[in-house]
């Protein structure tokens, strides 16, 4: 079983390679490809997700590595003819060369040839270009060359591509940029961005030890509110940011997840259940006040009982025993119930493996209320499991 967070980092990693590839995999010269000036299928779109569906089954960190190797692959496989002309742009002056860009090279080919250049030249010729036509550029550069040329541009230029990045919606590419840029731009770019690029961009970010610096600049007004716009459809990308960010940062997203109207919260739950993202959530709700889990414990979707099980499923499979009986001891009577059956129905080595990390993490206090719950069978069942007997003794 792949774990949730490295689900949903496997998520965000095939689609980025399927923006890599584009419709046509089969090399350099190909659409998608570097040398291609034909643009590439929606990453989004049903056929590349069927295509690159078997990646789904692999490890995260697998699939981040062939991204590395593919992007490797594809721009150091590039025709003669980009080295010609990158050559050749190194001759005339910066300004020339952008009117070539623009006229005879096109987005793809320009990003293709700025890749070939020294940064510094890479940076002066950017600067002489239209923003518009640097924004549709940007998805087509060797991710490898983002560093050296970022750190030239000007940053009210920096500025200005990313909000057009932002405009096209191409949060990928901005999550490929977003970690090379100053704290000065981000404190700049961040109000001039909607809320939901501000989630898809996280969720797409190529260098996650940044996402904690992101969010210390954007205060926490705009922190609520981009937690608040995660009820539109994007709690998968809000809990995979959660995921990434330091603990102090992660129970602050956990509390205003919280504290959002019951409905929305709901859907949150929803969504994991559908997606079985609790190994993501259970987290979170493990870092709520008292308060604060009693307002999820009495969502309506956790008076399912196939919501419930759900769980149980996934908390074995998981062990996160410690994580989710805290919630469960708010849940109401119903619902404790539901759970307690469930445990009880697991199987023999399940149910010891619940005994041990039960014992382990010292939580019979949060266990023996729903042994009392459990018919006499199950109860039978836990009161002769070695570790229960340990704790007997």
């Amino acid at each position: 079983m792949i774990p949730d967070m490295d689900k949903l980092r496997n998520r965000a990693e095939t689609e980025k390679i399927a923006a890599l590839l584009g419709e046509d995999r089969d090399g350099p010269g190909s659409p998608g490809s570097p040398g291609s000036s034909e643009a590439p299928k929606s990453p989004g779109s049903s056929e590349a997700r069927e295509r690159l569906a078997f990646l789904h089954t692999l490890p995260a960190e697998d699939v981040r590595r062939l991204r590395e190797q593919a992007t490797a692959a594809l721009f150091d496989g590039t025709p003669e003819m980009l080295d010609r002309i990158a050559r050749a742009t190194k001759l005339v002056p910066a300004g020339v060369a952008a009117a070539i860009s623009q006229k005879a090279l096109g987005p793809r080919l320009a990003a293709a040839v700025a890749g070939k250049l020294e940064p510094a030249r890479a940076a002066d010729i950017i600067e002489k270009l239209p923003v518009s036509f640097t924004a549709e550029s940007c998805p087509h550069l060797d991710p490898r060359r983002i560093a050296g040329i970022v750190d030239r541009l000007d940053e009210n230029l920096l500025v200005r591509i990313a909000v057009a990045l932002a405009e096209r919606g191409d949060h990928l590419t901005m999550g490929r940029f977003v970690g090379h840029l100053r704290d000065s731009a981000l404190e700049r770019i961040i109000p001039q961005i909607a809320d939901d690029v501000v989630l898809r961009t996280g969720f797409a970010i190529d260098m996650p030890e940044r996402l904690g610096q992101v969010i210390e600049l954007m205060g926490e007004d705009r922190l609520a509110s981009v937690v608040g716009a995660a009820a539109d459809g994007l709690w998968p990308e809000a809990l995979a940011i959660a995921g990434m960010v330091p603990d102090e940062q992660r129970a602050r997203i956990a509390s205003l997840a919280a504290a959002q109207p019951q409905e929305r919260l709901d859907a949150l739950v929803r969504v994991v259940a559908e997606q079985d993202l609790w190994e993501s959530l259970l987290p979170l709700v493990a870092l709520l006040g008292h308060e604060e889990r009693r307002a999820v414990a009495g969502l309506p979707s956790l008076r399912s009982a196939g919501v419930l099980e759900g769980v149980v499923r996934a908390v074995v499979a998981t062990g996160l025993w410690a994580e989710f009986l805290p919630l469960v001891e708010v849940l109401p009577t119903d619902s404790r119930k539901t759970v307690a059956d469930a445990a009880a129905g697991l199987g023999e080595a399940e149910l010891d493996a619940l005994a041990r990390e039960v014992d382990k993490r010292d939580l019979w206090g949060l266990v023996l209320p729903l042994v009392e719950l459990m018919d006499d069978e199950g109860k039978q069942r836990i009161f002769e499991l070695p570790a229960f007997q340990v704790q007997a003794e």
